[in-house]
């Protein structure tokens, strides 16, 4: 209900209320006539009494209002909403039906807008969480319960319902994010198993060569050379392997959390290839890179992305031919209808090897996954990249595509949303 429906409603209650007194005055006056006049206050003070019955009569109660579809009841003084609206947590508040009453902001971010007036089923699909709000509603005992959002992005949130008020009865759920400390208990276990994994072959193979130099090869000049290197080069696989197993919990501990920043796609691909640009010439590769003019901005975080596309281009120049060519190609392209987004940058890397295998692409952005094993230690690979990408993709919001051909070459894409406040200068700019 406006503003203007209640004012009206008011008035025709108060007059209402005042046609009612004014004849209840007017009927002990007459009774009474000039002699009576002594008793006029007797008769006003009727006329009120009988106005104020009237009018509490006829005003609807707050329960009545919700029954009547109107969401606009003053549930909250202004200073509880605004309160409530702050509040870090996520909150909602429904009536007996289940009609959303009030949303704060940060359950806006989980369920998205215009939430008021809508049947909280339809916004939570969650069915635990709906039988909780239902007994809590029906029988006024509060509840606790724990519940997963998959999609976009696996989230846990821990549920509080309970009902506050009589008139009217009203049931609050409250969330708190577990994300963090879920991911933080499923990190340190994956750390443990894949740390002990993948380093007990290079420790085992550095420990040999210590055995030997102590050993048969304890003056031979030759070996002691030749083990040093090999022991050298697997300290560096173990180095870089600990330090992408941190990248990797790092980047999966915040995957929950949108990136604020904006950045130039172009000058992070650029700058990404311009870093591997000594690596592609030892190979005799050339790196191309075509960008369409007046790309928008992504909404990101600078050193994320250019780990992605160093993740990327150095995989085309590890996995291409000799003396062949990496091309880097950036559009912008419509949305599609995704959510939030009103335009998409996408880029592609693409390589001329040997191709990949259709069965093993699902794959590929598993840890540890190697189409090659052999191949992939021997040029330095950890088997974590593609996982790492995978995660940092996740995070903008974005999209991997992996596309393959063999003996033609792959092609890996990334296609970002737009930052919103880079589109609307361009459409602005184009006005």
């Amino acid at each position: 209900m406006t503003e203007e429906s209640t004012f009206w409603a008011g008035l025709r209650r108060t007059l209402w209320a005042a046609a009612a007194g004014s004849l209840v005055g007017a009927g002990a006056v007459a009774w009474f006539d000039r002699t009576g006049m002594w008793l006029a206050p007797l008769a006003l003070a009727a006329a009120a009494a009988v106005a104020g019955v009237v009018a509490r009569r006829l005003r609807p109660t707050a329960q009545q209002r919700l029954s009547n579809g109107d969401s606009s009841l003053p549930v909250l003084s202004p200073l509880a909403r605004e309160v409530l609206e702050r509040l870090p947590d996520p909150l909602l508040l429904v009536d007996t039906a289940g009609r959303v009453l009030f949303v704060n902001r940060a359950m806006r971010e989980v369920i998205g807008v215009g939430a008021e007036r809508k049947h909280v089923s339809s916004l939570l699909r969650t069915p635990a969480v709906l039988e909780a709000l239902a007994h809590t509603s029906a029988s006024g005992e509060p509840g606790a319960i724990e519940f997963t959002f998959r999609v976009p992005v696996e989230r846990h949130y821990q549920a509080y319902t309970a009902r506050i008020g009589s008139d009217p009865v009203v049931t609050t759920l409250l969330l708190h994010d577990l994300t963090a400390i879920k991911r933080a208990e499923q990190l340190r276990v994956d750390f443990v198993a894949n740390a002990s994994h993948e380093l007990r072959t290079p420790l085992a193979a550095v420990t040999g060569f210590i055995e030997t130099l102590k050993g048969p090869a304890k003056d031979d000049t030759a070996a002691r050379e030749k083990f040093l290197g090999i022991m050298g080069v697997e300290a560096a696989r173990m180095r870089r392997l600990i330090e992408d197993l941190l990248s990797l919990s790092r980047i999966e501990l915040n995957e929950h959390v949108p990136p604020l920043g904006e950045v130039s796609l172009e000058t992070i691909v650029r700058e990404a290839a311009t870093a591997l640009a000594p690596l592609a010439q030892a190979d005799g590769i050339t790196i191309s890179i075509d960008a369409a003019e007046g790309l928008p901005k992504v909404t990101g975080e600078r050193d994320e992305l250019i780990q992605v596309f160093q993740n990327l281009i150095h995989n085309a120049i590890k996995y291409g031919r000799e003396d062949g060519k990496v091309a880097i190609l950036l559009r912008q392209m419509p949305s599609a209808g995704r959510r939030g987004a009103d335009a998409l940058v996408v880029a592609s890397v693409h390589d001329d090897g040997e191709g990949i295998p259709q069965e093993a692409i699902p794959r590929l952005t598993e840890r540890f996954y190697r189409v090659d094993v052999k191949r992939s230690r021997e040029r330095g690979g950890t088997g974590l990249g593609l996982a790492i990408v995978k995660h940092i993709v996740n995070r903008h919001n974005g999209k991997l595509t992996i596309e393959s051909r063999l003996a033609e070459g792959s092609t890996f894409t990334v296609s970002l949303p737009a930052s919103r406040k880079s589109v609307d200068a361009a459409v602005t700019e184009v006005l």
